[in-house]
């Protein structure tokens, strides 16, 4: 089980840090020195900062296929294990974790599973909900919900293009371009489960149970998590958390504000230390 979760993060970690482009956040030398990136799918690493940036699980070449397993990964909880699985084969504890949309509520279950390993949490643009419910705002009706995976099943390549036009800033062209890639080379039924895990999710219920200290960061305006969320978050998580709006638009601030999102992260390993 062990050498089939890290072949699968092994395999992608060249690809995916070349089509994605989280190459800025790597090679800013402020952070080299202990940062580990493990992105629902791929991870390199340091021993101070544990990444876990948008999973694009499945985005792999053709040989690698049957690494993925829809029905395992149609929960969060197969995510959060396997976090658990390789922070423990890198011999980690109390590391600084950085979760970033899915993946912040993936670092939050891990947490109420293996507590130890964390130090603290910094969620980026996460959400619990993502569906409209009685006193909770997450971004989208059902209908709206229902709409975007009948896209993805049935027009992914347009789909891709029209989603990553609005999650990431505008402002941003290349970066948009970047993400669109990112989608577009995913395997269409891949991203059909992965959205379907994600957009139906509800983890509100785990929050009260998150004891360990979160730094929440949110953008000014993303059209995937509406800025009360944020401050949702903050409100149930039990342990002690702030918030920090980043200056820019989209759900994406590691794409189009990452210098930003570097002082945050700088300002996180200070406190931590």
């Amino acid at each position: 089980m062990m050498a089939s979760r890290v072949g699968l993060y092994k395999c992608l970690t060249g690809q995916m840090l070349k089509s994605v482009g989280w190459a800025s956040l790597l090679t800013h030398k402020e952070l080299m020195s202990g940062m580990i990136f493990f992105k629902a799918a791929i991870f390199c690493y340091t021993k101070e900062l544990v990444s876990l940036l948008t999973g694009f699980v499945g985005a792999v070449k053709e040989e690698h296929q049957d690494l993925f397993d829809p029905e395992k990964y149609s929960s969060y909880d197969a995510f959060a294990d396997d976090l658990i699985c390789l922070i423990d084969e890198m011999n980690l504890k109390s590391a600084v974790f950085v979760g970033h949309s899915m993946s912040g509520m993936i670092g939050c279950i891990a947490s109420i599973k293996r507590s130890e390993l964390f130090k603290r949490l910094v969620l980026v643009g996460a959400s619990p909900r993502y569906i409209n419910a009685d006193e909770y705002e997450g971004g989208f009706k059902k209908s709206e919900i229902d709409d975007i995976v009948s896209n993805i099943e049935f027009d992914f390549q347009n789909w891709a293009a029209g989603f990553a036009s609005l999650v990431v800033d505008a402002r941003d062209p290349p970066s948009v371009e970047t993400f669109r890639k990112s989608l577009a080379n995913m395997r269409p039924e891949v991203a059909l489960s992965v959205a379907k895990t994600v957009f139906y999710s509800d983890e509100r219920e785990i929050l009260d149970k998150v004891s360990i200290p979160c730094t929440i960061v949110q953008t000014t305006s993303d059209i995937v998590v509406p800025n009360s969320v944020a401050y949702y978050l903050q409100e149930k998580i039990k342990g002690k958390s702030t918030v920090e709006i980043i200056e820019t638009n989209g759900h994406f601030p590691l794409l189009s504000a990452h210098q930003q999102l570097l002082d945050v992260l700088k300002g996180v390993l200070a406190l931590s230390n």
